[in-house]
């Protein structure tokens, strides 16, 4: 998403579509006898070592997989290689002095308890039912195909948003707000802004009409002493937007009066405008404290209407930040069905969704989403102490560019000519791991005589830590090969 090289996705964590991603290193020495998480003692169950020891000549699922203590069964639809099993137990965004915990510490910061409380150590594992039912998605949402999701089995899989105990949180109604952190997975392309483990932040506030309503039962009064409350930040902010449009970004009517959407979203609004302000300066203080010369261009936000299907009216907020506008963050007022299913009707909410992973890549300039992930030293000690004093928060100073190698593989299509990138592009991750930097296809053409497809992608092998021999790239290279070839059933050129 911009001017810097990092891309902000389109609506964060509101958005079911965007992708976004992480996952720890299975080298080639590593990928077929050490499947331990990098960061801890947690060790897959013995059917899921066997799984991957295999998984290069066999695509046959374990019968039952341990992910983050807990095991469940398997059917057709597994689809979760070891490597993201693995990184199911990190949580770096409760890891001490990481970037993305670091990130969520300043964002919390702005949300303060008590009213807001926060929720940061949810299982991966949801339920259909959690990850799309409760909100609303179609059955036929793209969302829910096994080329976007990871699944356990039919009805489990990997949460791919915190959206997804959106419902059970409204329901424990412990406090007036909740922000709610945590790691969800997505299948997706291969470069340095997208990972299959990211992190999002989930916020919401509600009102409620029982005990705060006036005679009317009406919250306007209420939501604008709260906004009464909030601070004043001075920035420019572009809003050209009515407080709804009925055709294009509608109030909720009959539950929600016109007064009360727009003093919920001007409350809404102004909460994330300080959310984002704290964020920047900071940004733009780690930047003087790493001695990097920064512009005077004071910050400037704008709000612009969009779609979830999670909240009506919706907004999204977007930065110009060094020269381009950058897309932060999604949010609106949440469905009154939401709450009426979590059985608080009498409720009225704003909820916002943002990803915690580019948030960080901004904050820190860090350009590879793969260095989250890392256990080098010269990595984790540059946040050594941020996080029990974030004025020591500076930008990441990169401590190694080791040279790319380019292979190219080409191969024809098998079966039906039929096949998914996001196939193509977890097949080369599982085997390669962080090795592999990004993948991109190259060239696509259908034989004018057989209608054949053939596909050419070119695989960019670079390490983070040290240069990779021939030798040993030529030989990830022929796995890679193989493992299409065994998994995908395509014919190598």
């Amino acid at each position: 998403m911009a001017a810097t090289a990092i891309r902000l996705p389109r609506s964060m964590a509101l958005v079911a579509a965007r992708r976004f991603s992480a996952a720890p290193a299975l080298t080639a020495t590593t990928r077929r006898c050490c499947i331990r998480s990098p960061t801890s003692a947690h060790i897959l169950s013995t059917t899921t070592l066997r799984f991957l020891s295999n998984s290069s000549s066999s695509p046959a699922p374990p019968s039952v997989v341990e992910i983050d203590g807990r095991k469940y069964n398997t059917d057709k639809w597994f689809n979760t290689p070891a490597n993201v099993i693995a990184a199911a137990s990190r949580r770096l965004h409760l890891q001490e002095d990481h970037p993305v915990a670091i990130t969520r510490q300043i964002i919390e910061s702005r949300f303060p308890a008590p009213t807001f409380r926060y929720v940061n150590s949810l299982h991966p594992v949801v339920s259909t039912f959690q990850n799309f039912d409760s909100l609303g998605f179609p059955p036929d949402h793209p969302g829910r195909a096994r080329s976007d999701t990871y699944y356990v089995n039919s009805d489990t899989l990997l949460r791919t948003h915190t959206s997804a105990h959106e419902l059970e949180t409204f329901r424990a109604n412990a406090s007036p707000g909740f922000l709610l952190s945590a790691d969800v997975y997505r299948r997706d392309e291969v470069d340095r802004t997208h990972y299959p483990v990211f992190h999002q932040m989930e916020g919401a506030r509600v009102w409620d009409r029982r005990t705060e309503a006036d005679e009317k039962g009406d919250l306007t009064a209420a939501i604008l002493r709260d906004l009464a409350k909030l601070q004043e930040h001075g920035i420019a902010v572009e809003d050209p937007n009515p407080p709804f449009h009925d055709e294009t970004n509608p109030r909720q009517a009959p539950q929600h009066s016109p007064s009360e959407v727009e003093a919920l979203g001007r409350h809404l609004k102004r909460s994330l405008e300080l959310m984002v302000v704290e964020v920047f300066s900071r940004a733009k203080k780690a930047k003087a404290l790493a001695g990097v010369e920064t512009t005077d261009e004071p910050l400037r936000m704008r709000w612009v209407e969009a779609f979830f299907p999670f909240t009506s009216p919706s907004w999204e907020l977007e930065v110009y930040y060094e020269g381009d506008w950058l897309e932060v963050l999604g949010c609106g007022i949440t469905k009154q069905p939401i709450l009426d299913a979590a059985g608080v009707p009498s409720q009225m909410a704003w909820a916002f969704g943002i990803g915690l992973d580019r948030i960080a890549m901004l904050l820190f300039q860090i350009t590879d989403i793969r260095l989250f992930w890392s256990q080098d030293e010269r990595f984790l000690s540059q946040f050594r102490g941020v996080s029990t004093d974030l004025d020591k928060l500076r930008q990441f100073v990169p401590f190694s560019k080791y040279p790319a190698c380019y292979k190219d593989v080409s191969f024809w299509v098998g079966g039906d000519g039929s096949l998914h990138n996001n196939d193509v592009m977890e097949v080369i991750r599982s085997v390669a791991g962080d090795v592999v930097e990004d993948v991109q296809l190259t060239d696509s053409f259908a034989h004018p005589k057989t209608g054949r497809q053939s596909l050419c992608y070119r695989i960019n092998y670079r390490s983070l830590e040290r240069t990779l021999t021939n030798a040993e790239t030529n030989r990830l290279h022929d796995d890679v090969n193989e493992a299409l070839v065994q998994r995908l059933g395509v014919e190598i050129r």
